[in-house]
């Protein structure tokens, strides 16, 4: 009779880890630095999704460098063995999955406005800890149902107000769809990976397999890939790349789906504060609503302790001990 609660326990515990300060931490200077990724990219001379590709490039010997000085830390190499096999394939698949998220969201700024590409880009916000409920098989608990609602009125508040329905820019609206959804894809595959490798050749690996992904669809797209100015695809590369998702590797296997998911909205809110001071955007009172709502979702998610319960059990009505 234990063996199925205890199956469910461990699937929980895989999917909903423990989240340490250094993660959270993590989280937030990730997302931080993610934020300024657009602005390099607005200030760079070449295409979008060679920018793309520039910051993966430039990126990569920092952290092939780096991962390599771990391994020697370590003295430890894996064998070639089904399992190492098998990570691989996943590294490969998220490369992947990153290249055609980049690419197309690059791609879809290009047809639409920067709101609605922020906006619907960020579906991943929710697509990753929905699978994160779903692999653990249990339902919310109601201080993390809480933190979802507070930061979906948050983002709403936040990215509403500019949103613009319009048919002429629906392609763009659908490229960046798509896009949050590859971004979700993208994490699922590194999570997975980050149980059996460490952040720092998880993040060299899988930068590596988007390079050639990214350069033919730059070739495609018929871009220009050669810069007059390397400063902000250097800028793109070190922040957004070895800075950003840096942290963001290392905090997929130290934090939750859902506290991953949340912290994505730190990137808008970060966002409207460059938008704010780079370009002297205005923000208005719900703007600053939007931004304590989505803090207050951060704060919650963080503070939460409540046991998950599984798909299909009743809530129970006391707190009734059984013993086997």
């Amino acid at each position: 009779m234990d063996q199925p609660t205890s199956a469910t326990s461990l699937a929980a515990a895989r999917a909903h880890p423990e989240t340490g300060a250094a993660a959270f931490v993590a989280l937030v200077v990730a997302n931080s630095a993610l934020a300024f990724g657009p602005l390099f990219v607005r200030l760079a001379d070449v295409g979008p999704v060679a920018a793309a590709f520039w910051r993966m490039a430039l990126a990569l010997p920092l952290l092939g460098g780096a991962a390599l000085v771990a391994a020697r830390r370590t003295r430890g190499v894996a064998p070639a063995t089904s399992a190492s096999a098998r990570r691989w394939w996943l590294l490969a698949l998220a490369g992947l999955a990153f290249a055609a998220d980049l690419g197309t969201w690059h791609a879809g700024i290009l047809q639409t406005t920067m709101a609605n590409a922020t906006l619907l880009g960020n579906s991943a916000t929710f697509l990753f800890p929905l699978w994160g409920f779903l692999v653990a098989r249990t339902w919310p608990t109601r201080w993390q149902g809480l933190a979802l609602l507070l930061a979906a009125a948050g983002a709403a508040l936040l990215m509403g107000r500019s949103y613009q329905l319009d048919p002429r820019q629906l392609g763009g609206d659908l490229l960046c769809v798509c896009a949050g959804v590859l971004y979700a894809i993208y994490f699922i595959l590194m999570s997975d990976v980050r149980r059996a490798m460490a952040p720092l050749p998880a993040l060299a690996l899988s930068s590596a397999a988007s390079l050639l992904p990214l350069l033919v669809f730059a070739l495609a797209l018929g871009e220009r890939i050669m810069p007059g100015n390397w400063t902000p695809l250097l800028g793109v590369a070190l922040v957004s790349q070895v800075i950003g998702q840096g942290c963001m590797i290392y905090a997929l296997g130290r934090a939750s789906p859902l506290v991953v998911g949340l912290a994505l909205l730190i990137q808008p809110m970060v966002a409207t504060a460059v938008g704010w001071v780079w370009f002297g955007e205005t923000l208005g009172g719900p703007d600053l609503v939007g931004v304590a709502m989505i803090a207050a979702a951060l704060v919650l998610v963080r503070r939460e302790r409540e046991e998950a319960r599984p798909i299909g059990a009743a809530a129970p009505a006391e707190a009734v001990t059984e013993e086997a």
